[in-house]
């Protein structure tokens, strides 16, 4: 036992409906709600000091479980069960430990947890073990803000041989003598580039808008997007199942970037592609590459990778995606979940890896480190994360080694669900310049919330 370990006394559980601007299409799914889910998490080191900390997460089951044949709000509830039943056991933990060990620790535990719940709501089949996670993930990550501060550190300074044992534990004896702390950033990046979302949904070009838009200030199409904030990562939406308006989405989104941004004298620019699961085969994207090297090579050269074009259950098809990867980088995200589907998933040939603050920080720890001792590459996705959890996922991009920044999307399907105090705080976080976001406000022991000055 160390002092700095941790015993977790008291988590309270803030739900919190939210409606977005405008819906959000992705993959075979379209968002018109969400639960956002806050955790306070209060702590107790060996030396008899407390401390709070704080997370959250949207509980989107929509993403975690999309399942059509099941109710969105039936799969919702069940999602907040799942989380109360996570809190229950990291209360009933035997404890002192680090947050690592306690996320590793209960992972069986929420499994079975998960299980229970969806057994009990007789819906079937049981939710997926990424929508799990996605419950568990702002217990996880409020327990990481308040070691931080019930220590008096940063949170990441809490990585190292002072504070835990080595990888060796859960990594195997290749990662003996080594820890988190080897494989991250000392500091957050000053800037982190920004990736901007185009949803299925989304209208790209001015000729689109109408009266149906809303009047509240913001763009309402890429092109005044990119003009407003000069971003220069835009992620597209694909529908996997329709090769002609991907490619076409894909090049207008492209052209549409270049144009705008060429106004702004911005000459970076960057894509990323995702079908969220929709093709029944890698040959749909080698396919879909092959046409849109052909028809815009400036299109097919700015993409940097194509992100889970394929199912999530790695096992069911174990599809070889080495064919994509030989044209480009191909990021495994919904199927990453384990350490054992991560050695899957690079046995099957994917290129890297997405890491999520909603599959747990503690979880992106050790993949981080994993992917950094192999050489594989890896993004840090969003799940339109707003208000704390935007500032978390931020927090995390700055500190890891990854492909490009960081996506973020929630300043543009759900703006309303950040307060007036975050805004104020993280002002560099929540309003880009030229395309990136400023850390400068990332201070202060824990997570970097400031979280006296937010709550005032």
């Amino acid at each position: 036992m160390r002092p700095s370990d941790i015993t977790v006394k008291e988590i309270e559980t803030i739900y919190e409906p939210q409606l977005p601007r405008t819906p959000l299409k992705f993959g075979a799914v379209v968002v018109e709600d969400c639960l956002f889910c806050k955790i306070r998490a209060t702590v107790e080191n060996g030396r008899g000091e407390v401390a709070e900390g704080w997370g959250g997460i949207f509980l989107m089951d929509l993403w975690g479980w999309p399942d059509p044949n099941l109710a969105h709000l039936d799969k919702e509830a069940a999602m907040k069960q799942v989380t109360e039943g996570y809190v229950a056991a990291v209360l009933d933990y035997a404890g002192p430990a680090h947050p690592i060990d306690i996320f590793m620790a209960l992972e069986e535990e929420l499994a079975r947890i998960n299980e229970s719940v969806c057994q009990e709501a007789d819906l079937s089949p049981t939710q997926p073990f990424l929508g799990a996670l996605v419950s568990a993930s702002p217990v996880d990550a409020a327990l990481h803000d308040a070691f931080g501060n019930v220590n008096g550190i940063d949170s990441y300074r809490g990585y190292n041989a002072e504070f835990m044992d080595d990888l060796s534990k859960y990594l195997g004896p290749d990662f003996a003598g080594e820890y988190p702390e080897d494989y991250i950033r000392p500091e957050y990046l000053p800037k982190v580039p920004i990736f901007h979302l185009c949803g299925g949904l989304d209208k790209l070009t001015r000729d689109e808008l109408d009266d149906s838009d809303p009047d509240d200030g913001l763009p309402n199409c890429l092109a005044d997007w990119v003009a407003y904030e000069g971003m220069y990562c835009l992620k597209v939406k694909l529908r996997g199942n329709d090769l002609d308006w991907d490619v076409d989405r894909t090049i207008a989104v492209h052209d549409i970037g270049r144009e705008e941004l060429d106004k702004l004298g911005i000459e970076e620019l960057h894509l990323t592609a995702d079908t969220n699961e929709q093709c029944e085969s890698p040959d749909y994207i080698v396919e879909m590459l092959c046409k849109l090297r052909e028809r815009s090579p400036e299109a097919y050269d700015r993409l940097l990778y194509i992100e889970q074009p394929t199912e999530r259950d790695l096992t069911a098809s174990r599809h070889d995606m080495r064919p994509i990867a030989e044209l480009k980088p191909v990021i495994v995200d919904e199927s990453l979940t384990t350490l054992e589907t991560f050695d899957l998933a690079m046995e099957l040939g994917w290129s890297g890896i997405a890491m999520k603050t909603c599959k747990g920080h503690s979880a992106d720890m050790i993949f981080a480190a994993k992917a950094g001792k192999l050489n594989i590459p890896y993004a840090v996705q969003d799940l339109t994360n707003p208000s704390l959890a935007l500032i978390h996922s931020v927090g995390l991009g700055a500190r890891l080694y990854t492909i490009m920044g960081v996506e973020a999307n929630s300043r543009q399907f759900f703006p309303a669900s950040t307060s007036e105090a975050e805004k104020r705080v993280h002002d560099g976080i929540f309003a880009l310049q030229r395309g990136e976001a400023d850390t400068a406000s990332l201070q202060g022991t824990g997570l970097g919330y400031q979280m006296e000055k937010l709550l005032g």
